[in-house]
């Protein structure tokens, strides 16, 4: 039989738990994939809220402080145990030596299943836990005993599926306030807007003030991300063009669903600069760290210069925020649009701010030629064919065309492409020229 943690007495606080934990964490967080101040030193913990969800569990979101960068916030489940069975030993933090955990092993709870099953639990039976709150769309059953698997392939959360029937992501990131990936698809279910698998339960948390923690949704079986779909077709010398059109319809579905639930907002006579100006301060902050970008940043800061000449003609709207090939999930013949949290390293007031739809656009048109560039040879023409595909599957849906929004489409593809430049330089070097071979196109002018 295995032992769980005998109890400290007189509870713990934040600084005692911390006496423990400081050493281990210093060296498992920076080795998660969801941590974002890789290659740059942890040089603060502080414990922001802690529960207990059950006796050898704990819940904390924890505040890190690292030289030269902003803090963190992240949220993790610690399991405790006085012996962990061999299932567990993948899933160690540390044996701690001193403070009030000292002598017993401390896990990623989530890859329990006992405490994962908890969890469901908790979600399946709305109410409080200090200041967690956990609530569910009471329209939807969820059935007890659900067997939990961890979802590999997760960058920036951790996602559960419980019984391949519904899907738990739990944000490890937290920024204080309504996640959009909450937010945008509850609405959009009120709406009626299918495309959206709409939440069916969440929690939050009240400390230090009212934030989002997890968002449960109906687990699509048998459904494949457009990312495969798109490589599986490159490595069979297929075409994706039907594809690609649907995609392009299914976004426009998206869209006007979000310009009815979400009120568009007023045209704003600076925006056009305001837009170039923060397009063109990510581009030099860009060059600064990748120098291949050096050469071309005068003649892509034109594309920039272009939409505040040109201006921007459609409202600006709610839209998805990191729409790629990877965010959408094929079912049978339909498509469905997932992860409206947006780009998790931007502040959560920006994620939440109306744009213009044509930067979704932009984002689908680069992930093409990212799928074009997986597979050797480079096939651009297929990147091509599936960008013209898609744009026009889009105008069908509705009623507009964004390539006639040329100047601001490429200006977003250009944005996008800064963006990936620095990301691959700082994360996967080897893929850094599929960004830089866009931005050159880009250069090259319209």
């Amino acid at each position: 039989m295995l032992k769980t943690a005998p109890r400290p007495q007189g509870g713990l606080s934040p600084p005692l738990l911390l006496t423990s934990l400081a050493g281990p964490l210093r060296e498992w967080l920076p080795q998660q994939r969801w941590f974002a101040a890789k290659g740059r030193p942890l040089t603060d913990l502080a414990v922001v809220s802690m529960t207990e969800l059950h006796p050898d569990c704990l819940h904390l979101l924890l505040r890190t402080g690292h030289a030269g960068s902003p803090a963190h916030c992240y949220q993790l489940l610690l399991g405790v145990r006085e012996e962990l069975p061999p299932w567990l030993h993948h899933a160690v933090i540390g044996r701690p030596s001193v403070g009030p955990l000292a002598g017993l092993s401390v896990y990623d709870a989530l890859l329990d299943p006992r405490s994962a099953g908890l969890l469901l639990e908790r979600l399946r039976v709305p109410g409080a836990a200090g200041p967690l709150r956990f609530e569910r769309d009471a329209r939807t059953v969820v059935p007890a005993g659900l067997a939990p698997r961890l979802l590999d392939g997760e960058q920036s959360n951790t996602s559960l599926v419980y019984g391949d029937s519904f899907i738990l992501k739990l944000f490890r990131r937290i920024q204080y306030g309504v996640n959009p990936d909450l937010e945008v698809p509850w609405a959009l279910a009120g709406e009626g807007c299918a495309r959206v698998p709409a939440p069916v339960a969440w929690f939050w948390t009240t400390e230090p003030r009212r934030t989002t923690l997890g968002v449960l949704q109906p687990f699509l079986r048998g459904a494949t991300d457009g990312w495969t779909l798109a490589l599986r077709s490159l490595a069979a010398g297929e075409g994706f063009t039907d594809e690609a059109y649907e995609l392009g319809r299914a976004t426009a579905e998206v869209h006007v669903a979000l310009a009815q639930v979400f009120t568009p907002g007023p045209p704003d006579p600076r925006g056009d600069g305001l837009l170039a100006a923060a397009m063109t301060g990510r581009l030099e902050a860009a060059a600064r760290q990748v120098p291949a970008l050096a050469p071309y940043v005068s003649r892509l800061r034109a594309a920039y210069d272009a939409v505040a000449v040109s201006g921007v003609d459609r409202p600006a709207q709610r839209i998805h925020g990191d729409l790629h090939l990877g965010q959408v999930l094929r079912a049978g013949d339909q498509w469905f649009v997932i992860d409206f949290e947006g780009e998790p390293a931007r502040p959560l007031a920006e994620r939440r701010r109306v744009q213009a739809p044509v930067r979704d656009v932009a984002g689908m048109l680069r992930s093409f030629d990212y799928a074009a560039h997986a597979r050797r040879p480079w096939r651009p023409e297929w990147a091509l064919r599936c960008r013209e595909a898609y744009c026009a599957g889009y105008a069908a849906e509705a009623a507009w065309d964004p390539r006639e929004e040329g100047a601001l489409l490429r200006a977003h593809e250009t944005d996008r492409a800064v963006y990936e430049a620095l990301y691959e330089a700082r994360h996967r070097p080897d893929w850094l020229p599929v960004p830089m071979a866009a931005l050159a196109r880009l250069a090259a002018g319209p």
